[in-house]
């Protein structure tokens, strides 16, 4: 995609996630309906209703393009098109429900198979992230950049559990206590999106987490790549989002984190 193009796109993702996150700001501590989803955490009222909003807007503006929604799942368009939009109405729902402010509206944009805008929006914090392939990667407006630390022991960490506790949270305890002895602090804050959006501003050095859906990475990936990070799966492969497994970094820390995983 050439830059009018990609800034058509971005225009459009920050309309959409500033009305989902105008959804979320209207329920925030007004939930009525909270359900469980089968191995997926909770969905409110608010997921629905933002992701609703951010599918209207999208389809407005460009009815030819498909929609990967955390809610609604995908929706193909009949024109064949090249563009698939990818959003998660609100990533950190648990959080959300709860009252705890560090949730957003993320939204990444792939054309031919690259990412090639990302907007993450946190409506309660004020932050305001994206990216555009090639162009850098940005928070309220200014350039961000990865951290620069080299050693793990000098490291602020983060990552997240899965929903699938019966398979995997054992091991995920084990890394916990590994990299909590590692580094110098290992976050747990519950929202991917958001987490990769630290690492890209340099206040995360790294972030790994496993069974994660497309619409948790699809805004993050692009965001850290374009801040200078390195994002591979857990086995070290070049990250895309339809992978379960991410690790993000600074290229020193994110080398780290493999070797030990």
């Amino acid at each position: 995609m050439d830059k009018k193009q990609q800034n058509r796109i971005l225009k459009t993702a920050l309309l959409a996630a500033k009305e989902g996150g105008r959804v979320a700001q209207k329920y925030f501590r007004r939930l009525k309906s909270v359900d469980i989803k089968e191995g997926a955490g909770l969905v409110s009222e608010a997921d629905r209703e933002s992701e609703a909003t951010i599918q209207r807007i999208v389809h407005k503006k460009f009815p030819k393009h498909d929609f990967l929604g955390e809610e609604t799942g995908l929706t193909e368009s009949k024109y064949n098109e090249a563009g698939l939009w990818v959003v998660d109405p609100l990533d950190g729902t648990t959080n959300y429900v709860h009252g705890f402010p560090f949730f957003c509206v993320s939204i990444g944009f792939e054309c031919h198979g690259q990412t090639e805008v990302a907007v993450v929006w946190a409506p309660l914090l004020k932050y305001l992230f994206t990216a555009v392939r090639g162009g850098g990667a940005f928070w309220n407006g200014k350039p961000i950049k990865v951290s620069s630390t080299e050693k793990i022991e000098d490291s602020l960490l983060a990552t997240g559990f899965s929903y699938q506790r019966n398979q995997v949270l054992e091991d995920e305890l084990v890394k916990f206590k590994l990299f909590s002895e590692k580094s110098r602090g290992l976050r747990r804050a519950g929202s991917a999106a958001l987490d990769m959006c630290m690492v890209a501003a340099g206040i995360f050095d790294g972030f790994w987490e496993r069974e994660l859906a497309p619409w948790d990475t699809a805004a993050g990936s692009l965001i850290v790549r374009e801040a200078g990070g390195l994002v591979t799966n857990f086995e070290g492969g070049d990250f895309h989002y339809s992978m379960k497994s991410v690790v993000a970094g600074n290229p020193i820390i994110t080398k780290e984190i493999l070797s030990l995983i």
